[in-house]
């Protein structure tokens, strides 16, 4: 055996004795022996600071009619109206160090996704931390916007199967390649500690494209007051900020106006002075948690808001992966988010309400959206989705869910959207998170 050959048995061995040792909370609990003790140990001390967990999320989903198009996993196909979907499969690796006196120095994080759409990178950043005073960090890569609540609440522990429609379709995908400023104590007795504030810069496309497609870059910042309890209520709550947009190719911008006989329409700038302009992107928001601990579980409400500016085309409203050359419509939009989350007999059982809505145009509405010579677009129609679940948790790794989604969109004038289309998903879910 060749000297190559001989360090990947050894470290393949190491490997598997540290991934043991972990299961077994920490890498002192292996096995005393003078192998482990004498060879593995400078290996293993270097292995102790890395740190995996995961989750995957087989599911089943029913629709009402075929072709169905959703924002529950995505599209059905053309002929197919049910599905088995491996919703999402995630590795996570942290490599975390600490200082001499415990508080964090470094984190570098790496996380994929794999499933039978592919294997698509979802984090890869490092984060450092300022360790005179131990009040900032750094982080710098891919990684989430700080942005709103539910975007930034992790897949492996949301009670609903997906984030509303308004996140995908304004955070589609939740990361960004950016640097971000984080004020966050990390003195468990400081007066301070229940305020994090983050600020960071990013390129804007996030996931959605391959590159950034100009030099305009994303402002985004959230201010979180940490979970604060009094008695048996504990309170939470955040305000987010987005300044961003893109570089325009066209000199056609459209914005709301109306028309002679009182129509609302869109009106068309086309000065040649648009071309090099900033398509705007503006998003403000809040969000505010309530939790009642009692002795067989919790009551939990959460409520989220987002209004603003977001810059579109006449089809779509979605962030674009690849510098847009058609015309740009500018449009007000606003949404939220509600949830309302009950334990019943015990922690092991919970319900789930949910109401979410998107109305992507607030000047536009339905009774508009069709009318000769208006030129308006589905685009503009509100969805709002009412969402039924309950959730078991076998163990603290597995969850198994039950969700009905009943989307209701907005009726307009438009054929094929004068009254409301049958697209109610169900999802069956099994969860397992190490």
């Amino acid at each position: 055996m060749n000297g190559t050959l001989r360090r990947w048995v050894f470290l393949g061995f190491a490997l598997v004795f540290y991934t043991t040792g972990f299961s077994q909370r920490y890498l002192s609990d292996l096995d005393s022996s003078l192998f482990i003790k004498d060879t593995l140990r400078p290996l293993l001390k270097r292995l102790d600071n890395i740190h995996m967990s995961g989750y995957i999320q087989p599911q089943f989903q029913l629709a009402q009619t075929e072709g169905s198009k959703s924002y529950n996993g995505g599209d059905f196909s053309q002929f197919s109206k049910s599905r088995f979907l491996l919703r999402r499969a995630r590795v996570k690796l942290d490599y975390f160090l600490m200082t001499k006196d415990k508080f964090p120095k470094a984190l570098f994080t790496f996380q994929f996704d794999a499933t039978e759409r592919g294997v698509n990178t979802r984090d890869m950043f490092l984060r450092l931390y300022e360790t005179k005073h131990n009040n900032f960090a750094l982080t710098t890569g891919l990684f989430a916007r700080p942005f709103g609540y539910e975007v930034n609440l992790s897949s492996g522990f949301r009670e609903s199967p997906e984030r509303g429609r308004m996140s995908q379709i304004l955070m589609p995908v939740e990361r960004d390649l950016g640097v971000m400023l984080t004020f966050e104590r990390q003195e468990r007795k400081s007066k301070w500690k229940w305020l994090k504030i983050d600020a960071g810069v990013f390129n804007g496309p996030g996931l959605s494209g391959t590159t950034d497609f100009d030099s305009r870059k994303d402002f985004i910042s959230r201010i979180i007051i940490k979970p604060v309890r009094l008695n048996k209520v504990e309170i939470s709550g955040g305000l987010s900020l987005l300044q961003g947009g893109w570089r325009q190719e066209t000199k056609y911008i459209y914005k709301n106006g109306t028309a002679v006989n009182g129509d609302n329409i869109y009106v068309v700038d086309s000065s040649l002075s648009n071309i090099g302009k900033i398509a705007p992107r503006k998003y403000y928001g809040a969000d505010v948690q309530l939790k009642l601990h009692h002795p067989w579980g919790e009551t939990e409400i959460r409520g989220e808001y987002w209004y603003g500016k977001q810059s579109g085309s006449t089809t779509t409203t979605t962030n674009p992966g690849t510098l847009p050359s058609t015309p740009v419509y500018i449009r007000d939009f606003n949404g939220a988010f509600f949830y309302f989350l009950q334990n019943i007999i015990n922690k092991k059982h919970q319900l789930l309400l949910k109401y979410d809505w998107y109305d992507p145009d607030t000047k536009i509405k339905g009774k508009d959206i069709g009318r000769p010579g208006t030129n308006l677009s589905s685009t503009g129609m509100s969805y709002s989705t009412i969402g039924i679940g309950y959730t078991y948790y076998h163990s603290d790794n597995i969850k198994l869910v039950l969700y009905y989604d009943i989307v209701k969109n907005e009726l307009t004038q438009l054929p094929g959207y004068t009254s409301d289309i049958k697209d109610n998903i169900f999802t069956c879910r099994v969860q397992f998170r190490f």
